[in-house]
């Protein structure tokens, strides 16, 4: 299938009929630039944070897992700078009501001219440019005008941070190491959309990998290629992804340098994720603020230093729409359109599909059984509804890499057909045997079938 075929009005329309994503709050009529994930959706994403905990935590010694709360202190937000500087410029219309980021007019359409940009229309009129701070506010206590100002994290990070003394206590973990995090942040963003690409509400897979100072360099060059190739074995196209460093201008403050990795998406070349070298910033500002002492000493030779930080910063919502983009494909069966999700088996939100030739003559039983013989192993889905046919189409559109067919020989000879979702082959395949079988397949090596 040619790339161009790879939409987001396609990759939007599979996830809402197959349940992998759909608007939030839709018998209400939506709400701006949030979604629910449906069953497959949920499976799909949580092998996504799976495999990234995989390549950090198991197989790695030298990173640790944290839960930080969503809501905390407020100051940890002015140390942060979230509170002075966490802001995009913001414009108005009066005539349209809608709202704009100055900065972007050129990615914006005209509320009453959409192939115009904003201030470009005959009936424009757009405000003064002014700083829109993007945390979401709130309180805490039972009263608003008595409870203090808190703010929902609009990263993950902080909470990284404002443990990591606790870590050098009782992880008993030296310089370098990690501290890693996937949750929930939250941003004010003036302008999201395409689809989960950009939401208000999105989950992050960070980790703050704490160096000396003389390593940053080294550690800086270490992670943007680990995080480059974690995608490429998890199926990315090469062609498809790339490393870009910053150009100075664009770096923030506190970063001597950043790369983000990129991936081609069908809205063009977006952020994926960012690797960035900065310094030693958060742990300065949270010591300043804080009035703690948050230096590492060196127990052998009593050095004492802040540590430096290296930052993988992961989108989970990015990196499965990723996942599904690269994975979209098309291809014609018979003079009919297949629409097929070549994902690696790995992220596959089913394995494998069981399903019974005929709903008689004890296939639905030996099937059902089939179906608990593979559940230990693997995510694994039973489906006797519609013809063999409409089943497979059904199974190849959610990306399940076997459909697992009990037929009459499987009644005489304990053996089921095993179909493969890229190449169709199928194979007979003994049924003592078959978990092991699909078990030594999901963790073989894999190609995207798309790079033939």
């Amino acid at each position: 299938m040619k790339d161009e075929a790879v939409t987001m009005e396609k990759i939007v329309a599979l996830c809402k009929r197959r349940g992998f994503i759909f608007p939030s709050s839709e018998i209400y009529g939506g709400i701006g630039s949030s979604y629910d994930y449906g069953h497959y959706g949920v499976l799909l994403k949580n092998n996504v944070k799976e495999r990234w905990w995989h390549a950090l935590l198991r197989e790695r010694d030298d990173v640790v897992a944290l839960d930080s709360a969503i809501i905390q202190h407020p100051r940890t937000w002015e140390a942060s700078g979230h509170i002075a500087g966490f802001t995009d410029p913001l414009v108005d219309c009066r005539t349209c009501k809608l709202r704009f980021r100055a900065d972007r007019l050129e990615d914006a359409a005209c509320g009453r001219k959409p192939s115009l940009h904003p201030g470009q229309g005959p009936d424009c009129d757009l405000t003064e440019s002014r700083n829109f701070n993007l945390m979401f506010k709130t309180t805490v206590g039972p009263v608003q005008d008595e409870g203090a100002t808190v703010y929902l994290r609009p990263e993950t990070a902080q909470g990284i941070f404002l443990n990591f003394r606790h870590y050098l206590q009782f992880a008993r973990k030296r310089p370098p190491f990690g501290i890693a995090q996937v949750g929930k942040s939250f941003r004010n963003e003036i302008t999201p959309g395409n689809f989960v690409f950009r939401m208000r509400e999105f989950e992050q897979m960070e980790m703050e990998f704490f160096v000396p100072p003389d390593q940053a360099g080294h550690w800086y060059e270490f992670w943007r290629q680990a995080r480059y190739d974690w995608y490429v074995r998890l199926g990315i196209r090469p062609d498809h992804l790339r490393l870009r460093a910053h150009e100075a201008s664009e770096l923030s403050h506190y970063s001597s340098a950043t790369s983000d990795v990129e991936y081609l998406y069908p809205i063009g070349w977006q952020e994926l994720e960012g690797i960035a070298n900065r310094g030693n910033f958060d742990l300065t500002q949270h010591t300043e603020h804080s009035h703690q002492n948050l230096e590492y000493v060196d127990s052998a030779s009593g050095e004492r230093y802040l540590p430096y930080v290296i930052e993988p910063a992961a989108g989970a919502d990015r990196a499965t729409l990723a996942f599904l983009c690269d994975a979209y494909d098309e291809d014609q069966i018979e003079g009919e359109t297949r629409t097929v999700l070549r994902l690696h088996p790995l992220l596959a939100p089913v394995k494998a599909a069981v399903l019974p030739l005929v709903k008689r003559d004890g296939q639905p039983e030996l099937a059902r059984e089939v179906t608990t013989l593979l559940r230990d192993r693997m995510q694994v889905e039973y489906d006797e509804g519609g013809a063999i046919g409409r089943r497979y189409r059904r199974q190849d559109e959610i990306g399940t890499p076997w459909s697992v067919t009990v037929d009459h020989q499987s009644l005489e000879d304990a053996t089921v057909t095993v179909r493969d979702r890229d190449s169709l082959a199928q194979s007979r395949v003994a049924i003592d045997t078959l978990a092991a079988e699909l078990e030594a397949r999901l963790y073989a090596p894999w190609r995207s079938p798309k790079l033939a």
